[in-house]
């Protein structure tokens, strides 16, 4: 299992960003680099971060958050570069963690209630629900529908407000459907552990410091492999594997799944 073949970006003001390209298929190809990329939220961009991105020649950036999200952390306009709102979890009784997670956490009552809710492993069971519904929702297949359907082969940037689930599971799909084989997809998609939890460091010293027990919030902010575990058992369940998610729950027959491999995949 090794890393894929893409350059490194480094952003200091974009959290869990990386290049979806590069990763090995079943078939000797791979998938192309600099053609589609993820992160968590754009808002905090710094200029430098900003030249960096427009500097990819991005041509779409499509945002999975909520409506309430993207009005609190709206994206940076770039020039020449288009933005798509796609609401995943629109149909969801919950949607992400406030996007002012620092101030939230760090509330003494807060903490408190979120300590004691945790605590009897309702954090872990809340994600677990979560991932069916990034499958099975008609939210969450509308919107990746409109966002599968929408890749032209031009760069194209997606996120949510983490860059970990409703973008996480855009990432394993795609993956998945390009033919790579499930350690990478499943590397991929641990990655964000390493580039998002750093990140939000001063949200866990808040919560310690308002007495809460950081490792309790671990489920909520990271990634397991037993969320993505449910999101392809859902998958299995309902479509039978993901060229039938593709067709039957996205509308995107063997075709258009064909389509999407011409245009993201290359002779390695």
């Amino acid at each position: 299992m090794t890393d894929p073949i893409v350059d490194r970006l480094e952003l200091t003001t974009v959290a869990n960003f990386r290049d979806v390209g590069g990763w090995e298929t079943a078939d000797g190809r791979r998938v192309a680099p600099g053609m589609l990329f993820r992160s968590a939220a754009l808002d905090k961009a710094s200029e430098t971060d900003r030249a960096t991105l427009a500097g990819l020649g991005l041509r779409t950036i499509v945002d999975l958050r909520s409506v309430a999200e993207t009005e609190a952390q709206p994206d940076p306009v770039l020039d020449g570069v288009a933005g798509i709102h796609l609401d995943v979890l629109a149909d969801a009784e919950s949607v992400s963690a406030p996007a002012n997670l620092d101030k939230v956490l760090s509330d003494p009552v807060t903490v408190a209630a979120a300590n004691e809710k945790l605590a009897d492993g309702s954090g872990l069971a809340h994600m677990i629900d979560a991932y069916r519904e990034l499958v099975n929702l008609p939210s969450a297949l509308s919107s990746y529908r409109t966002f599968f359907t929408g890749l032209d082969g031009t760069p194209t940037l997606f996120h949510c407000t983490a860059g970990k689930d409703r973008t996480g599971w855009a990432a394993a799909a795609f993956l998945t459907l390009m033919g790579v084989d499930r350690d990478r997809v499943y590397q991929d998609y641990l990655l964000t552990n390493d580039l998002f939890l750093p990140a939000i460091a001063p949200v866990f010293d808040g919560f310690a410091a308002a007495g809460g027990d950081p490792d309790l919030l671990r489920p909520l902010l990271g990634v397991q492999e037993s969320y993505l575990d449910t999101a392809f058992a859902e998958v299995r369940e309902s479509f039978g594997g993901i060229e039938g998610y593709f067709a039957d729950g996205l509308g995107i027959d063997a075709a258009g799944q064909e389509d999407l491999r011409r245009r993201y995949l290359v002779t390695s």
